[in-house]
């Protein structure tokens, strides 16, 4: 007998197409089967341009919430009193760049990184601005009208490297130079997130949208792990983490030590049954797709890469001091050894746990005493160690909020929503470190230069991994669509 979506089928009876497909789309080993007909439609003769890879692998550090740019990057120590803040500039190694006194491992590597001063675009509201930045493409959900993922929504950069990856070796979908960037063995995802999906450590949970697959279909999503709060009222981010809480387990699958041989084979066995029913039908191509999906679900089950590379305690008691033993620091530097791994792209979140949080509406006191402490660590270890690993030059490093905060501080040194304006930084892959682009108003208000928006900075990323702007994907009608709605390279950041 084989059970779909709660149902029970006789195999000997048969089972319907519709129910199999069923069955793939609800997802095995917590992954999904998408809508692969139309996508092997579309791809079929599809060519890119050329492009010269300048990064293997991308770490996206999420600073959700939105920092305050004028108590990181972007400092105004002559501005009134009223905007400027309660934390005093520091020189840096970059010409005429001042960062908060809070930030002084960065200062003393600011020639490894750039500074984009001027991000700026129009969604003022955490879960769209999220998406914007992910993804380079506004949310099609208006300013308050929802919190959470939906199936509608424009793929991440990492689902679309996730799928081209998927596709390349099928398809020739990417240029010769691209071609050897994939993942650097079977076993390993192309795309994860850390330490959770975005919203799940809040008092209510959310899936925020940005870093899945949306239309692409969810067999692009993320692999995300999971790493649980003590409590309620706990924050992993601000404090020291134990060893036996960061196992990084993947979401949605048996741990390594529960995984034992029986349950492996009751799994197989269930798969087994449901080949043996695709085998059976007319269409070849779905079988060829699915099967590539369900042999990558089980190779993440058993692989040893994939629990080696998820492993932290295979790393020095040194190292892991350096990057910090709370939450981010110590996913940042699993982000590390997964691009050291061969993963490509990587998204580290600094989620926004209620009441601490980068969304500092009420005071400024945790911007000092937690969160920047905490980013001057993690960061400047990541860039520092890759730099030491021969890794920096080959993994673009992008590190921002979904936005800025206001200007002008309210009574308590609490700021709120300004996604008018706010920094990057962006270091390794061909980025010139020790400069700063874009220019601010003497409030850290507006631009002065023509602002950097979200499609730029998406577009900078595909440019460094060597994937074209013209790149079209199908939608879910299976019509081509290109994976970039406006947006141009910020060519200038690159030596």
């Amino acid at each position: 007998m084989l059970q779909i979506l709660g149902r029970t089928a006789s195999i000997c009876g048969g089972v319907s197409r519709r129910q199999l497909l069923q069955a793939g789309g609800a997802g095995l080993l917590g992954l999904s089967l998408p809508k692969l007909l139309q996508a092997e439609e579309a791809l079929l003769g599809q060519k890119t341009a050329a492009l010269r890879p300048r990064a293997k692998s991308v770490i996206f550090l999420f600073l959700f919430g939105g920092p305050s740019q004028l108590e990181t990057w972007d400092m105004k120590p002559l501005t009134s009193s009223t905007i400027r803040g309660p934390f005093s500039p520091i020189a840096s190694r970059t010409p005429d760049l001042h960062l908060c006194e809070r930030l002084p491992q960065c200062a003393a590597i600011s020639d490894q990184f750039a500074v984009l001063r001027t991000m700026s675009h129009d969604y003022n509201d955490h879960s769209g601005a999220g998406h914007f930045i992910q993804t380079g493409k506004r949310w099609q959900i208006p300013v308050g009208g929802g919190f959470n993922a939906t199936p509608q929504d424009w793929p991440s950069i990492g689902s679309v490297v996730e799928y081209l990856d998927q596709n390349v070796s099928r398809d020739g979908l990417r240029s010769p130079e691209t071609r050897g960037q994939r993942s650097a063995s079977e076993n390993l995802p192309g795309y994860v997130v850390l330490p959770n999906k975005l919203g799940k450590i809040q008092s209510t949970p959310y899936s925020r949208p940005g870093e899945y697959a949306g239309w692409l279909g969810r067999a692009y999503d993320p692999i995300t792990t999971s790493v649980d709060k003590a409590n309620n009222e706990d924050n992993p981010y601000f404090r020291q983490c134990s060893n036996d809480e960061l196992t990084f387990q993947i979401e949605g699958l048996l741990t390594p030590q529960s995984m034992t041989l029986d349950r492996l084979h009751a799994r197989q066995s269930l798969l087994g049954q449901y080949e043996q029913q695709l085998r059976g039908m007319d269409n070849e191509k779905t079988w060829s797709v699915y099967d590539r999906y369900q042999r990558r679900a089980l190779s993440l089950v058993t692989s040893a890469e994939t629990r080696n590379a998820l492993d932290l305690n295979r790393e020095s008691v040194g190292i892991r001091d350096r990057y910090g033993r709370h939450l981010f620091g110590q996913s940042t530097l699993m982000a590390r050894r997964l691009v050291e791994a061969g993963v490509r792209y990587v998204t580290v979140h600094w989620d926004a746990p209620d009441g601490y949080s980068w969304d500092s509406h009420i005071n400024s006191q945790d911007l000092g005493n937690h969160l920047m402490p905490g980013l001057d660590q993690a960061l400047s270890a990541l860039l520092t160690d890759l730099k030491e690993r021969g890794l920096l030059d080959e993994t673009l490093v992008v590190c921002l909020g979904e936005m800025g905060r206001t200007p002008r501080t309210n009574a308590t040194w609490g700021r709120g929503h300004w996604s008018t304006l706010f920094p990057a930084v962006i270091a390794g892959a061909g980025i010139r470190g020790g400069i700063v682009l874009g220019q601010s108003d003497k409030d850290a208000a507006y631009a002065v230069t023509p602002p950097y928006k979200p499609a730029d900075l998406a577009a900078t990323i595909y440019h460094a991994l060597g994937i074209s702007q013209e790149l079209r994907l199908p939608d879910t009608q299976g019509r081509p669509v290109p994976i970039m709605d406006g947006g141009q390279p910020i060519v200038d950041l690159f030596g």
